[in-house]
């Protein structure tokens, strides 16, 4: 082959992704207040767009359960396509500072620091952007059906147990770290999305729950209902949090830094 480009069948080896993610996670906690802080609000606005696409997908679908899951969540997709190809700070994604961690790179007060403020920017943007839907008139669409799609889902988030939370957040997170994990095996735009689709798709298919997403899908729902239940939107985020930071920071960030960048296992 002539050029400098890889071909485009060249992987990038896990080992090599590990050394990337720890390099970004680098850069990330050295990030300024401002910018950190705004791109953590695209973040929230990003993942909010996907909840909105979902929730007009799967809305009157006849497909049955599946299908209907199925498309639910390629259009779900959305969201992370956006915050990584667009560029922006996602909380649950950034759970895979934690090998830098682990390597000793970045201090925990880095970490926590990073962690809090993308936080904060998320829960801002999605929140925000759960409100101008609201206004927008949009939910109103199919004769408020839409409108009614978003009531049940928030419903059907806080109905869950919190042990059921906290397990369907531990296995979301798994796949969303893994999907950003692969976007650096991707030499393209079209690469990175087609790695982002499946593992999205399965987490939203599979009913698991998605800490950034829940603020945007469960207040939504409740502005429509016209219904605020606080105190458990706070549990429910808490919980859900707590498990995409063990599904992502553990199952994911460290492992993969014990197989690769551990000192026994360097290469």
């Amino acid at each position: 082959m002539t050029g400098n480009g890889p071909h485009p069948l060249d992987v990038v080896a896990p080992a090599t992704i590990a050394k990337l993610v720890e390099e970004v996670g680098l850069r990330k906690v050295a990030l300024c207040f401002w910018p950190l802080l705004t791109l953590g609000l695209l973040a929230g606005a990003f993942i909010a767009f996907g909840g909105m696409f979902y929730t007009v997908t799967i809305t009157g679908s006849e497909l049955g359960l599946g299908p209907t899951r199925l498309l639910g969540g390629m259009a779900f997709s959305l969201g992370l396509v956006l915050v990584i190809i667009g560029g922006a700070e996602l909380f649950t994604g950034n759970s895979l500072i934690v090998l830098a961690l682990a390597d000793g790179k970045v201090t925990l007060a880095q970490l926590l620091r990073n962690w809090g403020i993308v936080y904060a920017g998320n829960l801002v943007g999605a929140l925000a952007t759960a409100v101008l839907v609201h206004l927008s008139g949009v939910l109103d669409t199919g004769g408020g059906a839409v409108g009614a799609t978003a009531v049940a889902i928030a419903e059907g988030k806080l109905a869950l147990a919190p042990l059921e939370a906290f397990a369907r957040a531990i296995l979301c997170n798994v796949l969303v770290c893994l999907a950003v994990w692969m976007c650096f095996a991707a030499h393209s735009v079209s690469g990175k999305v087609l790695v982002i689709l499946f593992p999205i798709t399965a987490f939203v298919a599979l009913g698991f729950e998605h800490s950034v997403a829940n603020m945007y899908l469960v207040p939504v729902g409740m502005l429509h209902a016209g219904e605020i239940a606080l105190a458990p939107a706070i549990q429910n985020l808490a919980i859900v949090t707590a498990g995409n930071v063990l599904g992502g920071g553990v199952l994911v960030a460290l492992v993969y830094w014990l197989v690769y960048l551990s000192p026994a296992n360097r290469r």
